[in-house]
């Protein structure tokens, strides 16, 4: 089979998916429609706007689907009737049986971490918050229970000791689009083999990021801190309290003491130095936004504000 005679539906919503349905269209794949969240209202005017996959989908004439419910009947008879060969879903909610298992070689999703580690809505977070110095891809075959199908191409990628998760999302964002690329070409050309996940005890789990989960506690380890800040930057942000407003912390350097006397006390020159005490050491913080301010640099964030 060629690339022009497989028909492949794309199913994604965020920026994170848009590199991997631009390379299968420029592979010359023949993307037959895109389903995509419904358009939401955002910004001061509080204006629909779309998704950055059905951006590039009218962008290049690609028919879009926005079901609202994924079981309704005339969304699937719809869906039937552009009988795709496959499917490709990344960043997208459950879908039932009936949409996945519709298609001929089945529905494949790409996973930001080697599966079976990391399941979950938020790998990317949780692999830097643990401090882990490797993560990867993984395309897999979706079947009913979640990020647990079998596995059919992974890629492995080291994470830098300062990396942020939002410096990672967008190394991750176009490799991704490569193990797609070569995930389908495999299938295409029926050079796929699949593998059921193995689990051991020492996978982790990545579960959705709550507001608590961005609170800091200055009693734990510095390192923690440190990983914790770099896993949630730039967004949803590590937060602490700062004289009855909130801090959000997105860059920040950990500095080992032998003796930490004030968890939770902050030291500042009032100049360009502001630190909080923490279990073990000091946390330099060097870029902020406090509630009501803009995002900026330690040193400009000390001159618009008098610290007691």
């Amino acid at each position: 089979m060629e690339r022009r005679d497989m028909r492949v539906v794309f199913i994604g919503t965020p920026e994170f998916s848009v590199p991997s349905l631009q390379a299968l269209h420029e592979a010359g794949y023949n993307i037959v429609g895109v389903i995509t969240a419904p358009d939401r209202k955002s910004g001061r005017g509080m204006k629909l706007q779309y998704s950055a996959v059905k951006q590039y989908a009218l962008d290049h004439d690609i028919k879009v689907l926005q079901p609202t419910n994924l079981k309704n009947q005339d969304f699937q008879k719809e869906l039937a009737g552009l009988s795709a060969d496959i499917q490709v879903v990344i960043a997208f909610r459950m879908l039932p049986v009936a949409v996945w298992d519709m298609p001929k070689f089945g529905t494949i999703n790409l996973h930001a971490s080697l599966l079976p580690n990391y399941r979950g809505a938020a790998p990317i977070n949780w692999a830097i918050i643990n401090g882990e110095k490797e993560t990867g891809l993984t395309t897999f075959k979706l079947k009913h229970e979640i990020d647990t199908g079998n596995v059919l191409k992974q890629v492995a990628l080291a994470i830098d000791k300062d990396e942020t998760a939002g410096s990672l999302h967008d190394r991750m964002m176009f490799a991704g689009a490569e193990i797609v690329l070569e995930t389908i070409d495999a299938i295409r050309n029926n050079r796929i083999e699949e593998h059921p996940q193995v689990l051991s005890d020492e996978m982790h789990p990545a579960p959705k990021i709550f507001k608590s989960t961005c609170e800091i506690d200055w009693y734990t380890p510095g390192q923690s801190i440190f990983n914790l800040v770099r896993g949630l930057s730039p967004y949803p942000t590590a937060r602490t309290i700062l004289e009855g407003k909130i801090l959000k912390i997105y860059r920040c350097t950990f500095v080992p003491e032998k003796h930490s006397r004030y968890p939770g006390n902050f030291v500042t020159n009032d100049k360009d130095y502001l630190g909080f005490y923490c279990k073990d050491g000091l946390v330099q913080l060097n870029e902020v936004q406090l509630e009501g301010k803009k995002r900026m640099d330690i040193a400009s964030f000390l001159r618009g504000i008098n610290l007691s």
